[in-house]
């Protein structure tokens, strides 16, 4: 694109921006027409409440910690475990919940796609794990 409009750069912020349904602290990076990504933070011994996506679908990269995700899509479920350098999706309408098996915060970069539309979009549902 030659529209220097679109040319963004962001660092990622020290404090959190907004607290995710889920529980999970976002800070937010920067959005396109067709994607958006956030820095996604769960402390250590926490997780997450469970949760699915209306619309959208996500790829996650761990860059720091260690923890788990669990998604279910229909009748396939899996548990995987995460730390820096693994990548995944949330495919729309996987249910899906993560926690932080370690010390130190679980860090994990998540591109969404479209960006997201708001509060809507994320409903509870019932989770693996209890949620702390």
């Amino acid at each position: 694109m030659n529209n220097p409009s679109y040319m963004q750069t962001r660092q990622t912020p020290k404090e959190m921006d907004v607290r995710a349904p889920d529980g999970s602290e976002i800070r937010l990076l920067l959005d396109m027409e067709r994607g958006g990504v956030c820095h996604c933070t769960l402390q250590p011994h926490a997780t997450s409440i469970a949760g699915v996506h209306k619309t959208i679908e996500e790829i996650w990269y761990c860059i720091q910690g260690q923890g788990q995700i669990w998604r279910k899509d229909g009748e396939q479920e899996t548990v995987v475990d995460v730390f820096p350098g693994v990548c995944l999706t949330i495919p729309t309408h996987t249910h899906f919940q993560f926690r932080n098996t370690g010390d130190v915060p679980l860090c994990i970069v998540i591109t969404t796609m479209p960006p997201w539309p708001g509060a809507e979009e994320w409903v509870e549902v019932g989770g693996y794990w209890r949620s702390e």
